[in-house]
């Protein structure tokens, strides 16, 4: 495989067409290899557009969401981001080209292990990697500009915990809904119990490790 040839189809085949212009984030996709981020039996599938198997039932989300949601959080080079999901780690290092500083949280040990370790083979050290229920009882020590959900969520209550979390001005992404009825939110936190959602489009995800997909929700 042709991996520039590969990766230039990916962004002008599927990722551009998704109403993906920022050129940041083009840069950002053509930048950031994400064949090295990508478990070793399905390298094969690095730039198609389609979610990737990574075990114990996640998958990477496909190249043209994933773009979709970072340029939707207008991600500024000064920003102190939070990724809810690391996965493979590409969206953390993505993130991490275009800001200064990532903290990124998953539910698995082994995932946190293996996202450092591609992280620091690609030189990319602006980050921090936890593994912990982001959704409960983990939370950073700081507020972010942004935060990516990287699974979606059955209903607003458990948007509440992340709003929180949110700087002036702070950028939330999450996908919100069951079944194939799921929206993407943009929720800006314009002042300090004002937020603002915008809905950017439908689509479909499977749902963060933890949530109850019952329409009530308790701690």
């Amino acid at each position: 495989m042709n991996l520039e040839h590969a990766r230039f189809n990916m962004i002008e085949q599927q990722i551009r067409p998704w109403s993906v212009l920022d050129e940041a984030v083009l840069a950002t996709f053509g930048f950031v290899r994400r064949e090295c981020f990508v478990p070793t039996a399905h390298q094969a599938l690095a730039f198609v557009d389609m979610e990737i198997p990574l075990g114990s039932g996640e998958f990477m989300m496909p190249p043209r969401l994933e773009a979709r949601m970072i340029q939707s959080l207008n991600v500024q080079p000064e920003d102190t981001c939070l990724e809810v999901g690391t996965g493979s780690g590409f969206v953390t290092a993505c993130l991490a080209h275009m800001c200064r500083h990532v903290d990124s949280v998953d539910i698995y040990d082994d995932f946190t292990a293996q996202a450092d370790t591609r992280l620091k083979a690609n030189n990319i050290r602006n980050y921090a990697l936890h593994t912990g229920d982001a959704l409960r009882t983990w939370s950073g020590n700081t507020l972010y500009n942004v935060i990516a959900l990287t699974g979606s969520l059955p209903n607003e209550a458990y948007l509440l915990r992340f709003q929180e979390q949110l700087a002036m001005g702070g950028r939330l992404f999450a996908i919100v809904g069951t079944g194939i009825n799921m929206q993407a939110w943009l929720i800006t936190r314009n002042a300090e119990d004002v937020f603002v959602r915008n809905n950017l489009f439908d689509t479909y995800v499977k749902p963060l490790v933890g949530v109850t997909q019952a329409s009530g929700f308790s701690f």
